[in-house]
């Protein structure tokens, strides 16, 4: 069996020698949209993460059986020409929950506790300086007795709701599917949510209900000294009116998704005067050793259901 990886470096540094049992495989650290064509042409099994396979390429490799995303979103393939030609397409869900998870709070807490501040004004040596043992130039708060408003309750939002409520936070969260269900905690409309939450965080996929979402008039309703933070999909908070917002309003802002990734040259949060309350990583959220490891695991998994 004939295995391409198209384009590995989004694994870091996970071992993939799972894949050398598996058949005849040929890794790609990044590949173009000019070079899929030719790296796929007659291999039985395709293992991407977020290269596009589309219906004309999928025609141009009649030996395609598998495409194996490395991901839990589906829209880099065209499902409906896999299906039309027998070709199955297979996900990985569930793997990076728990990673989430814990980079949801690793960004609240540099927000809350003006780390970026505090870790500078240690290394700069005015702590040195300091005529007292302690700088309070920065003030922050606890979790405790405050209102967390969570946009999409699924496995992770749940996740974050659990241990948002063993701070002693108040959870209150907003459907985005508008599926109504019994859950421990109170559902509320979007206006509420954003206009009563001292601790905002998103977990909902972007689809025709969530994107821009969160505009420039929404996040102006949103309380004074809140945090909002972004961990589903870049698209559904406006990112133009968080520039603009940012150095309005005392609100911070932690995005570990955004609508272009990479990030844009001269992107408009790269300008904001208020940077201490903007908090930006390159998409890790998902990406712990434990979670690479497992959707790794997964997709050899998937390969090895092709010939069971």
């Amino acid at each position: 069996m004939k295995i391409v990886l198209l384009d590995a470096l989004t694994f870091g540094d996970t071992d993939l020698s799972i894949f050398d049992s598996l058949g005849e495989v040929v890794v790609y650290k990044t590949t173009s949209a000019n070079q899929v064509e030719e790296r796929i042409k007659d291999v039985n099994v395709i293992v991407t993460n977020k290269v596009v396979i589309s219906d004309e390429l999928m025609a141009n490799t009649p030996s395609l059986k598998l495409i194996c995303i490395a991901a839990t979103g589906m829209n880099n393939v065209d499902l409906e020409a896999a299906n039309k030609r027998n070709i199955e397409v297979k996900n990985v869900a569930g793997y990076s929950t728990d990673s989430v998870i814990q980079h949801t709070f690793s960004m609240l807490f540099y927000l809350i506790a003006n780390s970026k501040y505090y870790d500078e004004y240690v290394e700069s040596g005015a702590y040195s300086k300091s005529p007292v043992f302690t700088d309070l130039s920065k003030s922050f708060f606890e979790i405790k007795g405050k209102k967390w408003g969570i946009i999409g309750l699924g496995s992770i939002g749940r996740g974050v709701a659990n241990i948002a409520s063993s701070f002693g936070a108040e959870v209150l969260y907003y459907s985005t599917s508008g599926v109504s269900r019994e859950e421990d905690f109170q559902s509320v409309t979007i206006d509420e949510l954003l206009k009563s939450g001292d601790i905002i965080s998103i977990h909902a996929p972007l689809n025709d209900k969530t994107n821009n979402l969160l505009d420039y008039e929404q996040l102006l309703t949103c309380r004074d000294g809140a945090i909002v933070l972004n961990l589903g999909r870049g698209g559904i908070i406006n990112e133009e009116a968080v520039a603009k917002i940012i150095d309005e309003k005392n609100i911070s802002f932690g995005l570990d998704v955004l609508t272009r990734e990479p990030m844009l040259e001269n992107h408009p949060l790269s300008c904001v005067k208020n940077k201490e309350n903007l908090y930006i990583t390159p998409h890790i959220a998902w990406a712990s050793v434990e979670a690479r490891d497992t959707l790794i695991a997964s997709v050899a998994q998937n390969i090895k259901s092709i010939n069971s």
